[in-house]
Parts: C-alpha cells; structure tokens; sequence
C-alpha cells in the first residue's frame, strides 16, 4: 500500500508529547509520552522509502528501518516489531536512548531535503512497547537443547545481546556480572528520566525465563577466576564495559566534593530503584541544595546535569572547552537541559579547584578558549584565550570519559593482550581474543561508545562463538565415528 507512505510533505514532523521542563525536573520519568496508534502511523508514513535507505546505513545493527516504518504506517506492528527485533535485541531501549540526531534520523534523506527527519526512534520505542504490551515477546524456545555452553562476563547491552543470541542457537548460558542487578550501564549509570528501569528489568526477565542463567554480585578475578570460566564453559566472551574514569588533572582535584560522574548516577540510581545508599543520605553525593558545576560535554555529563536539577541543586553549570556545534553529546539532550534550568558555559576549560581551607570544593577557575587548528579527531582544538573567570560551585562532577580497567591484571591473566589505551586486543574477524576460546565484545574492545554498538560486537560476537562451538561439536563426532 505504498499509498500510504511519502507523507512527509502533507504531515509535519512531531514526537511524542514531551512533559513541560517545570513538571519533568521533579522526578526520575522519562521525559516523552507514548505515541498514540494514529500519530505513530502517520509519522512513519511521512518515510520516502528511499532506493538507498541512508538511515539503515547510519544504524551501526544496518536495521530495516523503511521496511518496518512501512509495516507501522499500514498497522501491521506485530510484523513491524518481528522486523525490527530481527537485527536488534533491545529495540524499545535503543528508541529510547540512540542518539538518532547523530545516527539514523541525522541521515535521513527528507531531513537533508529540509522537510525534517522521520521520527524513527520514537516510532522503533513505540512497536515494541506496543509488542510487549500485546505478548507477542515470548520466552525463547530454542529449535534443540545444546549441551554446549557459553559463560558471559559482564550483563551489560553488549553481554545481553549475545546471550540472547547464543540462547536462541540453544547453549547453556550463564552471565556473571559484580552488580547486584542485570544491565550493566543501563541499570546503574542512564538516568530513568531517558531510561526507566523497569523497561530495563523487563528483558533481565525475559532472558531468565528463556533459560539465561545469571551470576551476580560475582567478580571474575576474585570470586572467580577467568581459568574457572574457561574451564565450566565451551567458551567465554568478555563484556565488562569501561568503568574507569577519566581523571581531572588540575590543581585541586582532589578537594572534598569533586567526584566521578559514575560514582554519582549510581547512587542516584539506585536510590531510584529503592536501595539505601549511606552517601546520597549524608550528602556526599546528593545535589540538593548546592551548587553544582559539571565538567564534560558528552552525554554522561548530560546525564550528570539533569540528574542534579532533578536531586534540587540551586545551580547547575556545565562546562565544556569547546563549543557547542563541536560538542560529543547529543543536541537534544543539550535542549533538554537548557530547558530544565542548565546554564552551559561554552570554551570553557577547568584550570584550578579552589576550596576553603578545610579542602570543601567553593569555586572552580576556568579559562575562556577559542577553537584553533582540527586535531587527530577532525574537531578544532581549544586554545586559551588568557582570560580566566570562576564558578562558584558546592559539588564538581568529573564527567570526562572512561578508560577501560587493567582487566589482565583483575583477571590475573598475563596472556590477555591489550592495546596501549588498555582495550582488549581482538582478531575482528571473530572477536577472539589472544586466549583461545575467549571472545570480547562493546566498550573493552573499541573503548567508550554507544549502547547500539555494544548490542552490534555482542550479536558478531554470539555468531563467532557459534561457529566455532558447532565446529568443536562437528570435529568431536567424526572422532567418535
């Protein structure tokens, strides 16, 4: 019915209802509302159904995206949502949290003919949303049983996804990870505001209820050693994620209140969820009341800004040396935040933490910069103009970047090769790592990245891990014959 498709210069584009920035600040709600039947329809009618489909290209899991906005426009969801999952294991997490300006809808053919961008985030949130709601996800019933079985260390997007993959071939599987719940950085480092929990607890569900078996509060290196997994299983993918921060080098970084962006959306985090946490409760990492100065332009820091307006900080400033066309984050969580209340201070670069003498952070000092000559990553480097200027802050939120951890070190396994950014070395042909047998997938392999590419190394992952687990079987029936 390709009738019902090209509507882009008949319907305008829109999102879902976004709640005004007064009502949103005052709790942990994700920002946007559902899409009604009607209004999802005709924005993914609005695609052009082009030859070459840009925004497939754009999607690092290569959706098929046209195909099921065309199934969605005619309301065929439930063939809409068997389309969408085929490529991705969390699609309602990847519609609620890609940074589509940059991805997909940034390449989207009518938004460079200046019509604006099919809304394909919202429309992907809202086919599985509606696929939950209708009980079409069910457990996973694999074709046959495999005796084989692969163990996953790391219960993040990336370990996630090829334990569902490995599940649907048939292996025994079985996820450690040293958090007390699944997911990694969607449960403890998102904020609910982008990502609710629930939506996150819901497919920790699933997977236990299609047979994954999972391990936590478990660290590989303590509780158990790598040797031990490679020993219980046929073989072991590594998908710990990056979790060590980017330190701020500066004069008075280490002053009482200056603390690293993770460390502070957990506690948030967890408070969400229920738990008590001693140092939100005496302060230490609870915003309300205080000034409270970010450092980072990526979307941590994003995340670091409307959690402290959510916590009830006075203020919330946001620095970030370059400026804002140039910045990591995505545009629309920079929106998101400057309507909340966040006041930006573009090229601006921390020079010194200023504290009182009892070593409580009070102010930060910055230098103004200007942009200079692109650097390696194509960007304009920042330049210090020599004009200085101070922020008053209560609390500084270091929200830099993350580095991977000395995993052959925690793993006390020398013979895990690592890169000099301390990333484990894969063969990208098969993500086998140096140790026969042991795979590595997401942010340990290319550093820090998006969830979406985590989804994609564990999937290339969970097929390598197939092939040579189904080659062992192989080899060891002609050798019984």
């Amino acid at each position: 019915m390709a009738e019902r498709m090209l509507q882009f210069t008949k319907v305008s584009r829109a999102m879902p209802q976004k709640r005004s920035a007064k009502e949103r600040a005052a709790d942990f709600r994700e920002i946007y509302g559902e899409f009604s039947p009607d209004a999802a329809q005709a924005q993914a009618s609005r695609c052009s159904q082009c030859g070459v489909p840009f925004c497939q290209q754009g999607c690092p899991l290569q959706n098929n995206i046209p195909d099921w906005l065309k199934l969605a426009a005619e309301g065929r969801l439930e063939e809409a949502w068997r389309v969408s999952s085929a490529t991705n294991n969390m699609p309602e997490i990847c519609g609620r949290i890609c940074p589509q300006d940059r991805l997909c809808e940034g390449i989207c053919t009518i938004e460079q003919s200046g019509h604006g961008t099919v809304t394909i985030g919202s429309v992907e949130k809202y086919i599985t949303d509606t696929a939950w709601a209708e009980g079409w996800i069910q457990p996973i019933k694999p074709p046959r049983e495999r005796s084989q079985s692969a163990g996953i260390i790391g219960a993040g997007p990336g370990g996630l996804a090829a334990a569902e993959q490995l599940r649907r071939k048939g292996y025994q599987v079985t996820v450690y990870d040293a958090y007390d719940r699944g997911g990694g950085l969607l449960i403890y480092g998102i904020p609910g505001f982008k990502l609710e929990k629930d939506v996150v607890e819901r497919r920790i569900r699933h997977l236990e209820a299609s047979g994954v078996a999972f391990r936590f509060n478990t660290r590989v290196g303590s509780d158990v050693s790598l040797g031990d997994l490679r020993s219980a299983h046929d073989t072991v993918l590594i998908a710990t994620g990056v979790y060590a921060a980017k330190d701020l080098k500066c004069p008075g970084s280490g002053s009482e209140g200056v603390l690293p962006a993770l460390d502070y959306l957990t506690a948030s985090n967890k408070v969400s969820l229920g738990d008590k946490v001693e140092a939100y409760e005496s302060g230490a990492l609870n915003a309300e009341g205080k000034r409270v100065v970010v450092i980072g332009g990526g979307d941590t820091a994003m995340d670091c800004v409307r959690t402290a307006i959510r916590q009830g900080a006075k203020s919330v400033t946001c620095l970030y040396r370059r400026d804002r066309a140039n910045m990591p984050g995505s545009q629309r969580e920079v929106q998101n935040a400057e309507e909340e209340g966040v006041v930006f201070e573009w090229l601006a670069n921390p020079e010194a933490i200023i504290d009182t003498k009892g070593g409580k952070v009070k102010a930060v000092r910055a230098s103004r910069m200007k942009l200079g000559e692109p650097d390696a990553s194509g960007r304009q480097s920042p330049v210090k103009t020599g004009e200085t200027f101070d922020v008053k802050a209560d609390m500084v939120i270091k929200a830099l970047g993350f580095d991977p951890e000395d995993l052959p070190a925690l793993f006390n396994e020398p013979s895990l090769t690592v890169n000099r950014w301390g990333a484990v070395r894969v063969d990208y042909a098969t993500m086998e790592t140096s140790l026969p047998g042991v795979y590595a997938a997401g942010d340990i392999v290319r550093g820090a990245s998006l969830v979406v590419w985590a989804i994609k190394d564990g999937r290339d992952a969970a097929e390598a891990m197939h092939k040579a687990m189904r080659a062992a079987e192989q080899a060891a029936k002609v050798a019984a014959e």
